[in-house]
């Protein structure tokens, strides 16, 4: 063979390797955005679970919202009663979807931002699915720690940002018996109380 022969060859071989090497890859991207996109829930699934939170009657008139990656939220479904729900979040362990009214979503905005509640608004909200163990004495506990008293909690409403009287006469402390009502994140300004349904 001569030169310019071996050359086409392997000009030839070189183009077929980056041909089937783009394909390749192009097969793998494909294949990886397929599987992320089967593993990320669906609208209809995200209203499906946001609406187990609440009574049925109360969910299927409900705005339905959910967190987006970047942290804003997204409406999923306009409502019609006041009340809005958001499915259950993939990153926590457990099933906790919630509903809540005008007022709560005021009194979660405001805790999310670390921003003090507004006062007078009492709020109310619904997690008749669970809620994820959290910590009952820090309304930021990332993890369970030694000293912040983590616990368990099934199916229960919750009051918010009510005036600290009406708190005082239910239970506060730091380990709570979470079969019957108790006020979790008493003496901050999230404190709220949270009654166990059966």
């Amino acid at each position: 063979m001569n030169a310019p022969a071996i050359a086409r060859i392997k000009v030839f071989i070189l183009l077929t390797a980056t041909v089937c090497a783009g394909a390749a890859l192009a097969a793998e991207t494909t294949h990886a955005a397929k599987k992320a996109a089967a593993k990320a829930p669906t609208d209809a699934q995200l209203i499906a679970s946001a609406m187990k939170a609440a009574p049925a009657n109360v969910a299927k008139n409900a705005t339905i919202v959910a967190m987006e990656a970047d942290g804003k939220m997204r409406t999923l479904r306009k409502g019609s009663n006041g009340f809005t729900c958001m499915p259950d979040s993939p990153s926590t362990p457990g099933p906790d979807p919630m509903c809540m009214d005008a007022n709560a979503m005021e009194w979660a905005h405001a805790w999310m931002s670390h921003q003090t509640p507004p006062a007078g608004k009492v709020g109310f909200m619904y997690m008749l699915e669970g809620g994820t163990d959290a910590s009952n004495t820090d309304p930021y506990a990332q993890k369970p720690e030694p000293n912040n008293h983590w616990v368990k909690t099934g199916p229960h409403v919750m009051i918010v940002g009510a005036d600290a009287n009406f708190y005082d006469a239910y239970p506060k402390a730091a380990d709570p018996d979470t079969s019957v009502p108790y006020v979790m994140w008493a003496g901050t300004p999230y404190q709220h109380l949270m009654a166990p349904v059966h």
